[in-house]
């Protein structure tokens, strides 16, 4: 009994120190979250979900955005000797121009005043255009020496093609520093801006190392891509008798190489054709025989 109570009375002088020793302590309690957020969040995405998302707004509008030093950093990023004046006339488009024009002339600026001394990518996107299609032939040649000019042709037309320029152009990074007067930048004005800027690299560094960015960064597109979804055939038959009329070889003839299931409703045929003369010049056609 004695014990008990001289426990009781320990613990009761304890719990008053404890009071006493808390009453000069703050303690500031730190959230996580706070308790604003989830209503300002909910009533966020309910307005986001009315008024649909904001439209796209251009780099050069947003803050800490400095045209030269944007141009010096894609220089420096791709590691190529470009002139900067032509670099930034490479990234100045026709539309951007006269958008621009229209916009001060909405402020009530006198000719004079609204005049820009800006010049346009006209002339480099013609002479990089040029550019790229002689240098692509010349590339498909060297290593296809037995493609036919037709598929030549093809392969210079997927590669130059507006989805192929302009996935290359998103990817370095030529979208945020082209000028245009619309946003997102439309396809066609990023390509042109994209032959723009390989007419600026020929014109500061030379015709050797603007073939090399475009072995880089252009031709490396064919990976993974199947000729024959590049190229059309359209008479096919026809194609190779001229071929084989070219190296003098007889004309094919169709042979039947292997088969199986003869009994079965649907037996697998492999069919080809073949020269007589030789024997290296197949071109396997898999049927079947109803």
């Amino acid at each position: 009994m004695a014990s008990g109570l001289l426990l009781n009375r320990g613990v009761l002088t304890l719990g008053i120190h404890c009071q006493r020793v808390c009453r000069n302590v703050s303690v500031s309690q730190v959230r996580e979250k706070k308790r604003w957020m989830k209503s300002y969040t909910h009533l966020m995405a309910k307005k986001l979900k009315l008024e649909g998302p904001p439209a796209p707004k251009p780099r050069s509008l947003q803050p800490q955005w400095d045209f030269h030093a944007e141009v010096q950093a894609f220089s420096s990023r791709l590691q190529e000797n470009f002139s900067l004046e032509a670099l930034k006339r490479a990234f100045i488009n026709p539309c951007y121009l006269q958008a621009e024009l229209e916009r001060r002339r909405a402020l009530g600026l006198d000719s004079e005043t609204t005049a820009l001394a800006l010049k346009d990518n006209i002339q480099l996107s013609e002479k990089g255009e040029g550019f790229t299609k002689s240098f692509l032939s010349d590339w498909c040649r060297a290593n296809f020496p037995r493609l036919r000019r037709e598929g030549v042709e093809s392969v210079v037309a997927h590669l130059t093609s507006s989805p192929v320029v302009t996935y290359v152009a998103r990817n370095l990074g030529i979208e945020d520093l082209t000028m245009s007067a619309e946003c997102p930048v439309p396809d066609d004005v990023l390509h042109s801006t994209f032959m723009a800027v390989i007419g600026a690299l020929e014109e500061s560094s030379g015709a050797e190392h603007a073939g090399l960015f475009l072995r880089d960064f252009l031709s490396t597109q064919l990976i993974g891509k199947d000729l024959f979804d590049m190229w059309t055939v359209v008479d096919p038959m026809g194609l190779l008798v001229e071929e084989l009329t070219q190296r003098n070889l007889p004309l094919p003839e169709p042979r039947l190489v292997r088969a199986a299931g003869a009994s079965t409703v649907l037996p697998p045929l492999v069919l080809c054709w073949a020269c007589t003369a030789t024997r290296s010049s197949w071109l396997r056609v898999r049927g079947r025989r109803s």
